[in-house]
């Protein structure tokens, strides 16, 4: 029974590109595409000229000439200040920048406070900003070192103390950081897409072919078909796991140059050879569980669009944990192991990390078995009812809870 299901899973086409093609080729291109609209961005922004408008430059024209000398900066002048604000508002200047007597400057001439007014939800205007504070820091700089000169003192004497921050993580460690955080992430999310389309086909796909009834008037007995039925739909959620951290693992290095440049080659972008195994581990047991939980929301589904809406908040139920192990500084503890999805991830996380522990991690597997199990038994009991089996019951899993708690 179960060759005969992969026979007839493996011969629909949204089965093979949802289970085999998309794990393949879907993450990758979107990475690839994230990544080089990233870069595109970045360059665009650093190529566009801040637009600055000083209305009163007297106070400090070492600045209005400093800013005035960069290419990437341009004195807008002829505005009235009144203006001033609803321009930046409408994104037609970037910046204003004004010019006010400081406290201290009694003790210190020439002593100004730069004001600047931007839009934080520009990007250009963001720019505008950081480009102005890079000129102020130069040209204080300068000062100091003036006055500092003139007081017969150092550079070295000014600084009082300085911070030399030393990283003492590898590239390679950068690497495992980096693919510990997205491969958890994509691997649930491509063994949920798997089980997706595999679970609502062997059961509400069945029934809208008119081969549901048939199928359960041969021989075999129930347990036989569902359970080969459940073997089809994990095989397919496990692969199609596997089968997109394996293309992003090849391809990430390659997708990641443009942005990062030499460091990404650096950095060594693979899947450690100890983190394998518990990959593995988790693809089949995601599997397991999701198409479980599945299987068993889209049994009372009639038709292939009915089943694909009453298995899509379990879509989303995976999704949320998963969520937790995209937290750089999370990771599996005494208490997440007892939360099914997000334990296995964080899990898988610490594996690629090197950092697991083994006993957490089996806690973390043992949870979700008792997960899957228990999805099993409830799928065992909707089979004994004939209601369930025949379709003859109209509604959904929750409808049917329902009627069986007032019952």
């Amino acid at each position: 029974l179960y060759r005969r299901e992969l026979r007839s899973a493996l011969r629909e086409r949204s089965i093979v590109v949802n289970g085999i093609l998309i794990p393949i080729f879907l993450y990758p291109v979107l990475l690839w595409s994230l990544f080089t609209a990233l870069t595109f961005v970045q360059g665009q922004s650093e190529g566009f000229v801040s637009r600055v408008v000083i209305p009163d430059p007297e106070p400090f024209p070492e600045l209005t000439s400093a800013l005035a000398d960069r290419s990437d900066v341009r004195i807008v002048e002829g505005l009235s200040p009144d203006a001033l604000p609803g321009l930046i508002d409408r994104g037609e200047i970037d910046a204003v920048v004004r010019y006010e007597v400081a406290a201290g400057a009694v003790e210190l001439p020439g002593n100004v406070a730069v004001r600047v007014a931007f839009d934080r939800s520009e990007g250009r205007s963001r720019n505008a900003l950081e480009r102005v504070d890079e000129t102020v820091d130069s040209l204080r700089a300068i000062r100091l070192a003036r006055e500092a000169a003139a007081l017969g003192l150092d550079t070295v004497a000014l600084r009082v103390f300085e911070v030399d921050a030393q990283d003492v993580a590898t590239d390679e460690e950068g690497g495992r950081l980096f693919l510990a955080i997205m491969l958890p992430l994509f691997l649930t999310l491509m063994v949920a897409l798997g089980c997706f389309i595999p679970a609502v086909d062997a059961t509400a796909g069945e029934r809208e072919r008119s081969t549901w009834e048939t199928l359960w008037t041969t021989g075999a007995s129930r347990g036989s078909i569902v359970l080969a039925k459940y073997l089809l739909v994990a095989t397919i959620g496990a692969l199609a796991g596997v089968l997109n951290v394996a293309a992003i693992s090849l391809s990430l290095g390659s997708i990641l140059t443009p942005l990062f440049g030499d460091q990404a080659e650096a950095m060594g972008i693979a899947l450690p050879l100890d983190a394998i195994p518990v990959m593995m581990a988790v693809a089949v047991l995601l599997a397991l569980l999701f198409a479980a939980l599945m299987m068993v929301l889209a049994v009372f589904a009639r038709t292939f669009k009915e089943g694909q809406a009453m298995v899509v908040p379990a879509y989303y139920l995976a999704v949320i944990p998963a969520l937790l192990g995209s937290s750089p500084d999370r990771g599996l503890t005494p208490s997440v192991a007892f939360v099914p999805v997000a334990n296995v991830a964080l899990g898988l996380k610490d594996a690629i990390l090197g950092r697991d522990e083994p006993v957490l991690l089996l806690i973390a597997f043992l949870v979700n078995l008792v997960c899957v199990v228990g999805c099993l038994l409830l799928a065992r009991s909707l089979v004994l009812r004939e209601e369930v089996v025949t379709g003859t019951f109209e509604g959904s899993f929750w409808s049917w809870l329902r009627k069986r708690r007032r019952a």
